[in-house]
C-alpha cells in the first residue's frame, strides 16, 4: 500500500530524519538501504519508524513488530513480514519456494535450512520491489524469534541493488547479547533530545507554568527521553509539577515509563483491563480471535472503546498497542490467575487445525500444576517445530513439557530430549541445566550413557579439546555395555577431541585414546563409514603413520563414494575426513570431498555446515593457486558466521594470508589467534600457527625464523599439519645451514610419501631430497619433483619447486636454464598472488641478468573477490538467477555486479567475458 504525506518534522531529530530521507532516495534510485536504530525504550525509535512510513509516498509498506511472548516460535517474525507477499511465492525457484512453505507450515517436508529460507525471503523481497519500491520496518526487533532475526540479518547483508529499504529498531540492552545478530549492520544510535529540545517538548505538554528548577531536574532525570517527558507528566497536577513532587523517581527509566502506562491501565474499568491483558497475551494482533476470547471471558464490546479512548491501543485491521511498554505493563500488572484465565481462553479460541503450536503454548501457560495431556501436546509441538527447522522452539516446547510432566520417568526422558534440542539449537548452558534435571530422574543404563555422551559433546562444543576427553571416554565405556554402534561413535568423537586438543592433552594423550578405541567392540559387517574412520585413526595413533595409511585410505574411498550418494555422515564428519585426506597427501580426495560438500550444502542450504565446507574448499583453491576464488569463499563463510553468531573460522584466512606473504604483521595476528585458541583448550592451533608462520617466513627469505617456527610445530604430530610442517622445515633447514634438522625432517617425510604414494607426496619428497643433494643427483630429483607435481592439483607447490630449482641452477652457473625455471616460478606465483615467493623469484631472475617484464594487469587487482567469482560463473554460462542461488544474493545484485565487471574489463557482453578473463 502507499502511505500518506509525512507528518510534521520531529522535534530535535533533524539528522535522524535526514538519514531516513536519504534511505528512501537511495531505494527509489535502485540501491537497497539497511539501517538499525538502537536506543533505550521511549527514546523515539518508534516515532522515527513512523516518520519513515509516512514519508514513503509511492512505496509499498511492510511492517513487523517483535513480540516477547513469540520469541520461542520459529519463523514467527518472518511469517509477519512475508504473508502479504505470499501471492508471489510461486515465482520463486522450487527449492526456495518449498523451504519457505515448510517453514511457515503451509506444506510438509524435511526441515528447511535457514539459509535456503533466507534466500527465499531475499528473492521474495526483490520480486516484490520490481514494480514499486518496498519499505520494510521491523520494530522491537530484539523480540523477534531467533531464527527470524538471524534470517533477516542475513537478508540485510545480501541486499544491494534492489529497491528495498529495511529498517530495524532495537532496544539497547546492557550488557549486549553475545550472539547479537544485528552487530554487523549499519547502525544509528538514538539518544535523548538535546536540552533545549527537551525543554520545549516538556513545556508543550505541561499545563501552566513550571518552575525552572523543576523543569531542569525533569529534563536531567529523563535524559531527554521523549516518551518519558510525555508520559511522566500524565496524571500529575500542575501543582505537583510546579512543586517538584511529580518528578521521576530513582527507578530505571524504562520502569518509570512502564509505571506511567500502568497507572493509566489500572484506572480503566475491569473489563477494559482484561481486554488489554488478552491483547497482550495474543501476539499476532488477530482481531477476530480477540473477539472470540472476549466472548469467552464475558468482556462487553464497549471495553474496546474504553481502552482506545485511553490512548493505549488501537483496534483496526490488526490490534496495535500505542507502545510495546503498554503491552508489557498490561501483562505484568495482571494477577497470575487472570493471566492463566486469558491463556486458557486463547487456547480454546485458537483453531487446533491451523495453529496447534500456539494453542499448545497457551495451554501450557494456563496450566497450574503438572498435566500430562498438556505436556504431551507440547512434546508433539516440539516435533513439528523441529521438522520445520525450529530447534530453539523445539527446545522451548520440550523444556516446558518437562516442567509439566508428572511421571518422573517420562519427565527425565523429556528433559534429555530438551537438552539435546537445546544443544543443537546453540544453547549449551541451557542444555547443561536440562541435563542436570534429566540426571535427577530414574534412568536406565542406556539413558545414563547417552546423557554422559551428550555432556561430552556439549563440553567439547564450548571448550574444544581436553576437557571433553574424559567425559566422552566415560560415555564410550558405558555405551560398550548397551550399544556397540553408539560406543564406537563416542570413541570417534573422543579421538576427534584429542586431535583438536593436540599437545595440550599430554604427550601420549592421543595414543591412549586410540588404544581405548581399539579395545572397543568390533565393527559390524559391513562396516559403517564411522567404523572405517575409527579403525583407521586408532591404527594411525597406536602403530604409526605407515600402519595407519591402508585403513585410512579405505575410509577415504568409502567417504568419497558416500559423498557421491549424498549420505549425511559425509557432512557430519567432513572436518575429520578432510584432515585425514590432507594427512595422506591425497589432493584428489580433498578436491572431491570439498567440492561435493560445498555443492550439497548449497543445494540444501545446510546452515551449520556450509561455512566450514567453504573454508576447506578455499584452502583447496589456495593450493591450486586460485587465491581470488579462495578469498571469495572466505568472505562468504565469514558473512555466514557473522549472521549466525557461530565461532569464526580463521584457519582459511590465515592460510591465504601467509601464502600471499605481503604483510609480515600476519605473524603477530596468527600468534594472537593461537593464544586465544589455546585458552579454551585447542592445542592443535599451536602446531598449525607455527607451520603457517614458517610458510610466511620461507616466502620472505627469513629462513632462520622459518626453521625456528617449523621446529616448534613438529614437536607434536598434528593430523595433516605435521606433514606440511616437514616440507617447510626441510627448505628452511637447507637454506639456513641446519642440515641435521633438515635431514631428520626428510626421513619422516620419506616415510609418509612411501605410505601415501600420491603424486603430491612423492613430488614434495623428491623436492626435499633435492634441496639436500648436490650435482646430478639433485638435478634429477628436481626434475622428478616437477614431473610428479605437474600431475597433481597443488599448483603452489609446483611453482615453489620451479623456484628452488631455478635458485639451485643459478648457483650452479647454469643461468639460461635457471632463467627458464625462475621465470616460470615468477609468472605463476605473481599470477596466484603469492607476493613474497614471487619476490624471491624476481630477485633471483635479476641476479641472472634478466630484466623482469611488467606483467599484464591481473583480474585480482581489478575486480573484487565477489566480482571475480561472479564473472567466472557468468563466463561459465550460468544465468543471473543461478549465480544468485549459488552465492545467496538476488539476481538484481548479480546484474549490478556484472555491470561493474563489464566496465572494469572493457567488455559489453557475456560472450566476451571469458576471453577478457583469459587475457587477464
Amino acid at each position: 500500500m502507499s502511505s500518506s504525506a509525512p507528518r510534521r518534522g520531529l522535534r530535535g531529530r533533524i539528522d535522524e530524519c535526514g538519514a531516513l530521507d536519504q534511505m528512501l532516495a537511495g531505494a527509489r534510485a535502485g540501491r537497497s538501504q539497511v539501517l538499525l536504530l538502537r536506543g533505550e525504550p521511549g527514546v523515539g525509535k518508534s516515532a522515527l519508524v513512523e516518520y519513515l512510513v509516512e514519508s514513503a509516498a509511492g512505496c509499498q509498506i511492510l511492517r513487523v513488530a517483535g513480540v516477547e511472548s513469540e520469541m520461542e516460535l520459529p519463523f514467527a517474525g518472518l511469517h509477519q513480514l512475508c504473508m502479504p507477499m505470499m501471492g508471489r511465492l510461486e515465482r520463486l525457484p522450487g527449492p526456495q519456494r518449498d523451504a519457505l512453505a515448510i517453514a511457515f507450515g503451509l506444506s510438509a517436508g524435511s526441515a528447511p535450512d535457514r539459509f535456503m529460507v533466507g534466500l527465499a525471503v531475499l528473492s521474495l523481497l526483490a520480486e516484490a520491489a520490481e514494480g514499486q519500491p518496498l519499505v520494510c520496518v521491523v520494530d522491537d526487533a530484539q523480540w523477534l524469534d531467533r531464527v527470524s532475526a538471524q534470517t533477516l540479518a542475513f537478508v540485510a547483508r545480501r541486499l544491494l541493488a534492489e529497491r528495498v529499504v529495511l529498517l530495524f529498531a532495537v532496544r539497547t540492552s546492557t550488557p549486549a547479547p553475545v550472539d547479537d545478530p544485528w552487530v554487523a549492520l549499519r547502525q544509528l544510535v538514538i539518544r535523548g533530545l538535546r536540552e533545549d529540545d527537551a525543554r520545549e517538548l516538556l513545556d508543550s505538554v505541561v499545563p501552566g507554568r513550571l518552575d525552572e528548577r523543576v523543569r531542569d531536574r525533569i529534563v536531567a532525570e529523563t535524559r531527554g527521553n521523549p516518551l518519558a517527558l510525555l508520559e511522566l507528566t500524565r496524571g500529575s497536577t500542575a501543582a505537583e509539577l510546579a512543586g517538584g513532587f511529580g518528578r521521576p523517581d530513582a527507578r530505571p527509566l524504562a520502569s518509570q515509563i512502564e509505571q506511567s502506562f500502568l497507572r493509566r491501565i489500572v484506572s480503566l474499568p475491569d473489563a477494559a483491563q482484561r481486554l488489554l491483558l488478552a491483547a497482550a497475551a495474543e501476539p499476532v494482533g488477530d482481531v477476530p480471535l480477540l473477539r472470540r476470547v472476549a466472548e469467552r471471558l464475558d468482556i462487553a464490546p464497549d471495553a474496546a472503546g474504553e481502552a482506545e479512548a485511553a490512548g493505549l491501543i488501537e483496534f483496526g485491521a490488526q490490534v496495535r498497542f500505542r507502545h510495546p511498554l503498554v503491552r508489557s505493563a498490561a501483562y505484568r500488572a495482571a494477577d497470575p490467575g487472570d493471566r492463566r484465565d486469558v491463556h486458557r481462553a486463547l487456547a480454546e479460541a485458537t483453531d487446533p487445525g491451523s495453529d496447534s503450536d500456539r494453542r499448545a503454548w497457551h495451554r501450557a501457560h494456563a496450566a497450574v500444576e503438572p498435566d500430562e495431556a498438556v505436556a504431551g501436546e507440547l512434546e508433539r509441538s516440539a516435533g513439528r517445530a523441529q521438522a520445520r527447522g525450529g530447534l530453539a522452539a523445539a527446545a522451548a516446547f520440550l523444556r516446558r513439557a518437562t516442567e509439566l510432566t508428572p511421571d518422573p520417568v517420562r519427565r527425565g526422558t523429556r528433559a534429555a530430549a530438551a537438552a539435546q534440542a537445546s544443544f543443537e539449537a546453540g544453547a549449551p548452558d541451557t542444555a547443561l541445566e536440562l541435563l542436570a534435571a534429566a540426571e535427577m530422574g530414574p534412568l536406565n543404563e542406556v539413558q545414563q550413557a547417552r546423557l554422559i555422551r551428550l555432556r561430552g559433546q556439549i563440553v567439547f562444543a564450548r571448550r574444544r579439546g581436553g576437557q571433553a576427553l574424559p567425559v566422552l571416554l566415560d560415555a564410550a565405556g558405558r555405551l560398550e555395555r548397551v550399544d556397540d554402534g553408539q560406543a564406537r561413535e563416542a570413541y570417534l568423537e573422543a579421538i576427534g577431541a584429542a586431535v583438536v586438543a593436540g599437545r595440550l592433552s599430554g604427550r601420549d594423550g592421543l595414543r591412549k585414546v586410540a588404544e581405548a578405541a581399539r579395545a572397543a567392540p568390533r565393527a559390524p559387517q559391513p562396516p559403517r563409514l564411522t567404523d572405517l574412520l575409527l579403525d583407521g585413526l586408532a591404527t594411525r595413533y597406536t602403530e604409526g603413520y605407515v600402519a595407519g595409511a591402508p585403513p585410512l585410505k579405505r575410509a577415504l574411498r568409502a567417504f568419497r563414494q558416500a559423498a557421491e550418494r549424498g549420505e549425511d555422515d559425509v557432512m557430519r564428519w567432513l572436518w575429520l575426513t578432510w584432515l585425514v585426506a590432507s594427512d595422506m597427501w591425497d589432493d584428489e580426495a580433498c578436491q572431491e570431498l570439498t567440492t561435493g560438500a560445498v555443492r550439497a550444502a548449497r543445494e540444501t542450504g545446510a546452515l551449520n555446515f556450509l561455512p566450514l565446507a567453504l573454508c576447506y574448499r578455499a584452502i583447496q583453491h589456495v593450493h591450486a593457486g586460485e587465491f581470488d576464488l579462495a578469498s571469495g569463499l572466505i568472505d562468504e563463510s565469514d558473512t555466514m558466521t557473522e549472521v549466525t553468531g557461530n565461532s569464526p573460522l580463521g584457519y582459511a584466512t590465515a592460510f591465504l594470508l601467509v601464502w600471499r606473504g605481503d604483510d609480515v604483521r600476519v605473524a603477530e595476528w596468527i600468534d594472537g589467534r593461537v593464544r586465544d585458541a589455546t585458552s579454551w583448550g585447542e592445542g592443535r592451533a599451536i602446531g598449525t600457527g607455527n607451520y603457517l608462520i614458517a610458510v610466511l617466513y620461507n616466502g620472505l627469505g627469513r629462513y632462520q625464523d622459518a626453521l625456528a617456527r617449523a621446529e616448534r610445530a613438529w614437536e607434536h604430530e598434528e593430523l595433516a599439519g605435521f606433514g606440511f610442517t616437514l616440507f617447510e622445515l626441510v627448505e628452511a633447514g637447507a637454506r639456513s645451514d641446519a642440515p641435521e634438522a633438515a635431514a631428520a625432517a626428510l626421513r619422516r617425510l620419506e616415510e609418509q610419501a612411501e605410505a601415501s604414494g600420491t603424486d603430491w607426496s612423492l613430488g614434495v619428497v623428491a623436492r626435499s631430497r633435492a634441496l639436500l643433494s648436490d650435482g646430478p643427483a639433485a638435478d634429477l630429483l628436481y626434475r622428478e619433483a616437477i614431473e610428479r607435481l605437474e600431475h597433481s592439483r597443488v599448483a603452489v607447490y609446483l611453482a615453489r619447486t620451479h623456484l628452488v630449482y631455478g635458485e639451485w641452477l643459478r648457483r650452479e652457473n647454469r643461468r639460461v636454464e635457471a632463467r627458464e625455471h625462475l621465470r616460470t616460478a615468477y609468472e605463476r606465483l605473481r599470477g596466484f598472488g603469492a607476493s613474497a615467493f614471487a619476490e624471491r623469484a624476481r630477485r633471483e631472475l635479476l641476479a641472472t641478468g634478466e630484466s623482469v617484464r611488467q606483467r599484464a594487469i591481473d583480474v585480482r587487482e581489478v575486480l573484487t573477490a565477489q566480482e571475480a567469482q561472479i564473472a567466472r560463473l557468468a563466463a561459465d554460462g550460468k544465468t543471473n538467477s543461478e549465480i544468485g542461488a549459488e552465492l545467496f544474493i538476488s539476481p538484481r545484485t548479480v546484474e549490478w555486479h556484472l555491470h561493474k565487471v563489464f566496465t572494469k574489463l572493457d567488455v559489453n557482453s557475456r560472450n566476451k567475458l571469458r576471453g577478457a578473463l583469459a587475457r587477464s
